[in-house]
């Protein structure tokens, strides 16, 4: 997986200029959320205290490595004379992280059938709400406020699990070649569909188009067909709907659980995937009959980092004055989707965010 990216610190800020660093530490992947202060700024903070210092202007940074190659994410530390301070708990980070969506506009958005629309949060009005953050395995946090939650579910069928899974039936060598794979994929050729079943019948009798999947992989039981028989790019599709759909409904029948209408998803299994969005959309929008929403965010996989950023020495990302996003280039290659705009935003990893950060 290419994901160990060497990113252009922007031409106003070196080294000397780069403060406070935070790290998640994930089972696949390393994310790493940074502040650069403009240049002629405020001077280096001392060297025995790690911090942001009040009223500074700069950037937040974003990148991301691959756990399997912490080496490279090091030698960027040490090259960067990036500082690390504290060990914090990710639901904790998690949490606090979400906390991003009151700073920055167009940070969280639905997705269905395909059409992206930003939703402007009211802050008055974000909890109570569930975050279900998808890493290698899945957990499900109920909020009710600024530091109040609690881990009300999980499941270990992940993100972990598509690209352990889709590694062993199409031998693709990475994540997102695993992703970019579906695209061309078609799952009527894997999985068994409610027209498969019922034939030519009137669907709406039972609530059910004859596209639904009634059983992931249940035309693979055939006797007449070996693995080398399926397409890889099938399998893929097929793959990814499976965990998708299932996510998409444990959540809601968590979120049913505690009375929640809003679902918040996180985690670098999304990338902003949009087959992976409108999965998980349409689960969460079937199952709910629409009473409850399914909404996604820019910078989702960077939940954990960015609430380890802000808890240092108590900042908090209410403090955060964002002025404007932009892309930040990457030296790298990025080995997502080629549909991806970084203008829109559509991937994590790639933007440095003009921003002021004061002392809580």
């Amino acid at each position: 997986m290419e994901h160990n990216r060497e990113v252009e610190i922007d031409g106003n800020s070196n080294p000397i200029q780069i403060s406070r660093l935070a790290l998640d530490i994930g089972g696949s992947l390393i994310k790493l959320v940074y502040f650069s202060r403009n240049s002629g700024d405020d001077e280096d903070p001392p060297k025995d205290k790690v911090g942001v210092s009040s009223g500074v202007n700069g950037r937040l940074h974003f990148a991301m490595f691959e756990t399997a190659k912490i080496n490279d994410c090091l030698q960027f530390i040490s090259a960067n004379k990036l500082l690390l301070g504290g060990g914090f708990q990710h639901q904790e980070n998690c949490t606090n992280g979400m906390s991003f969506i009151k700073a920055v506009n167009q940070e969280a958005f639905t997705y269905l059938n395909g059409s992206k629309e930003f939703v402007q949060i009211n802050h008055n009005d974000l909890y109570p709400y569930l975050l279900v953050n998808i890493g290698s395995g899945v957990s499900m946090i109920k909020v009710d406020g600024d530091g109040k939650f609690e881990r009300v579910s999980g499941t270990s069928v992940g993100g972990g699990t598509f690209w352990g899974l889709g590694k062993l039936l199409t031998k693709c060598q990475s994540f997102d070649e695993l992703l970019e794979l579906s695209h061309r994929g078609d799952n009527k050729a894997i999985d068994t569909l409610v027209g498969d079943i019922y034939g030519g019948m009137d669907y709406s009798k039972i609530g059910l188009s004859s596209t639904t999947i009634a059983s992931s992989f249940g035309k693979a039981t055939s006797h007449c067909k070996e693995l080398e028989d399926y397409k890889p790019e099938d399998i893929s599709w097929s793959l990814l709907r499976m965990i998708s759909n299932n996510i998409g409904q444990i959540s809601y029948l968590n979120a049913l659980r505690f009375g929640l209408k809003r679902i918040f998803f996180g985690g670098f299994f999304i990338r902003s995937h949009s087959y992976t969005m409108d999965t998980i959309a349409v689960a969460v929008h079937f199952w709910s009959k629409g009473e409850a929403k399914a909404m996604f965010l820019r910078h989702e996989g960077f939940l954990g980092a960015l609430g380890a950023f802000m808890s240092y020495e108590r900042h908090s990302l209410d403090d955060l004055v964002v002025n404007q996003m932009m892309p930040l280039p990457v030296n790298a290659s990025l080995g997502t989707d080629t549909n991806y705009d970084p203008l829109n935003g559509d991937i994590n990893g790639t933007e440095s965010i003009q921003c002021s950060v004061y002392r809580a």
